[in-house]
């Protein structure tokens, strides 16, 4: 039997975690570089599952932000990440679930996704991304 600490969800706050990550969904969505700049870590790394040349692990800043650059790159510009909902624990990790559409050589992302964040020093540490629909994720980028 589980521990009812490990699932209960804190209080909303407004300058929690939830509210970083709520940032940096707007800022990755408008291409805002300097303020993803300010919150995520230089060492974040960012974990995508599948088999497209997407998936994997990225490690650093720099790494990660390559990875969103391609996002963009290879939709030209019309990747969203539309957020739905943001739980965060009381151990400061975040759940975010968000609807990711975009169009890419004819054809159309339409993909439900979670992405759990660890943060530290109200800074993004690591990024897990875990869609609902892996084959059309995998299906879109290849």
């Amino acid at each position: 039997m589980r521990s009812s600490s490990a699932i209960k969800i804190a209080p909303m706050q407004s300058e929690g975690n939830a509210a970083i990550v709520r940032r940096s969904y707007e800022a990755f969505n408008t291409a805002d570089i300097a303020t993803l700049a300010k919150l995520f870590d230089s060492s974040a790394s960012w974990h995508t599952l599948g088999r497209s040349s997407f998936a994997g692990d990225r490690k650093g800043r720099d790494a990660v932000f390559t990875q969103f650059g391609r996002y963009g790159g290879e939709t030209r510009g019309t990747l969203r990440a539309n957020l739905l909902n943001v739980l965060e624990s009381e151990d400061g990790r975040v759940v975010a679930v968000h609807h990711n559409s975009a169009e890419r050589n004819g054809r159309r992302l339409d993909v439900l996704c979670c992405t759990v964040f660890e943060l530290d020093n109200s800074r993004i540490l690591i990024g897990r991304e875990h869609f609902y629909d892996l084959y059309a994720w995998d299906a879109f980028w290849s």
